[in-house]
């Protein structure tokens, strides 16, 4: 636990080092021009297609009778923003890990090693198609979980439990490989994976969790459609801050383990003569 919580606090500090702020910008200006415009090209034509199909559905003629005989018609033109908001935060989130993984990650690494681990052996035991591979199924996994527990999104604790899972081992999975590539070997990888496996999914949780932050802002991007294009922005900051500190979460926890793990003794069992 004391490991857990002093690398959380030195990542909240890191995250007002004005290196990482400067870094930050890079991921955060892509990730904002992209979701921008994507948006102000096809928003209007996504919802139009969306609530067309809707409304044409037989399956949800009844709901919508329904809304009708209680006066709460005003909600299906809510509808439409919000199931096109369900399907695109999860591609919003993975393109904003993306983006920290391959644009800050190594660099956090490399400011974080060198002025708390100076010393710390660098054993290079990953690769960049490597951590690519990792990544890509990764993702693949994550999204598969994502398409077959949709149907329980609608149970409201699910709702909320079941995308800090998905994320939180996403993160996890994404992250622990990326801080370690550099400074690990493969076995020494796979020891602080198994050890310290459930305060990494935790960690993962959290900042999971965290990012079900921006959710809210795309679904108040649906009932104020005119200030959507302002919220589209200030949500794509929000995962990207939760990823950048995420990374240095991961950073600071990972590289301290790693140094303990070199200073534990080595045992040398000798052979028994005959």
């Amino acid at each position: 636990m004391k490991l857990f919580m002093d690398s959380f606090w030195r990542a909240f500090a890191y995250c007002l080092h004005p290196k990482v702020i400067m870094l930050s910008l890079l991921p955060l200006i892509l990730m904002a021009v992209i979701v921008t415009g994507l948006g102000a090209m096809y928003w209007e034509e996504a919802v139009n297609t969306v609530r067309t199909g809707l409304e044409d559905s037989a399956a949800l003629g009844w709901a919508w009778t329904w809304l009708e005989r209680v006066g709460l018609m005003n909600l299906k033109a809510v509808l439409a923003p919000l199931v096109i908001i369900l399907v695109v935060t999860p591609v919003v989130m993975i393109m904003s890990l993306l983006a920290v993984s391959f644009m800050m990650t190594p660099a956090l690494v490399n400011l974080v090693g060198s002025r708390r681990f100076p010393n710390l052996e660098r054993k290079r035991g990953g690769t960049l198609w490597h951590s690519v591979l990792w990544t890509l199924m990764s993702v693949i996994l994550a999204m598969a979980a994502l398409m077959i527990t949709l149907p329980l999104w609608w149970i409201p604790p699910l709702a909320i439990l079941l995308p800090a899972l998905i994320w939180g081992w996403l993160t996890y999975r994404v992250m622990t490989y990326d801080v370690l590539a550099e400074h690990a070997t493969l076995q020494e990888r796979v020891e602080l994976m198994r050890r310290y496996r459930f305060q990494l999914l935790g960690m993962g949780v959290l900042t999971g969790a965290m990012g079900a932050a921006p959710s809210l802002v795309w679904a108040s991007g649906a009932l104020f459609a005119a200030a959507f294009v302002i919220l589209i922005p200030v949500a794509v900051w929000i995962y990207t801050l939760v990823f950048i500190f995420s990374a240095l979460w991961f950073v600071h926890f990972l590289l301290l383990a790693l140094s303990n793990l070199r200073e534990e003794p080595v045992t040398i069992l000798n052979e028994a003569p005959l």
